[in-house]
């Protein structure tokens, strides 16, 4: 989008869209990838949250997978894509929210994570994933999945 266009959405009340980070957690052997479910919602969702002070937004990504997961492993430092969505506020209202995710090969699977009381984690095949999960961007990038190893 060039300037004048971003300028005129802001004279005109919209701004661009607010920034989180995530994880497609994905098993290096089998390919497949972790979904977790949403706290308000429990819609099958991707690791995801804010940027972090002091952290690469990579290293954000894989602290999300982490917390809401209890995903570890190597997180990629180039983004696997970028996917939109409206995150619902606790006002009644939502905010328009652009996520980029990283990938992030898994090498531990917690029990006891952070999130772990809150949440339901399960892995399924690329393709089975996207076709959980609601988001049309997102949908795109589990279906463009590097094969693993690759």
């Amino acid at each position: 989008m060039t300037a004048w266009w971003r300028w005129l959405g802001i004279l005109f009340g919209r701004r661009p869209p607010a920034m989180q980070v995530g994880a497609v957690c994905r098993c290096p052997r089998t390919g497949d990838v972790v979904l977790i479910t949403s706290r308000g919602t429990g819609r099958w969702v991707i690791p995801k949250g804010w940027p972090m002070e002091g952290k690469t937004l990579s290293a954000a990504a894989a602290t999300e997978a982490w917390e809401e997961a209890g995903v570890e492993g190597q997180v990629q430092d180039a983004e696997l894509g970028r996917y939109r969505y409206d995150k619902e506020q606790d006002r009644g209202y939502s905010v328009p929210v652009e996520v980029r995710v990283f990938l992030l090969d898994a090498e531990r699977l917690r029990r006891d994570f952070p999130e772990a009381k809150q949440r339901k984690r399960r892995w399924f095949p690329p393709a089975e994933a996207a076709r959980l999960v609601a988001e049309p961007g997102l949908q795109q990038i589990l279906l463009a999945l590097p094969p693993a190893g690759g």
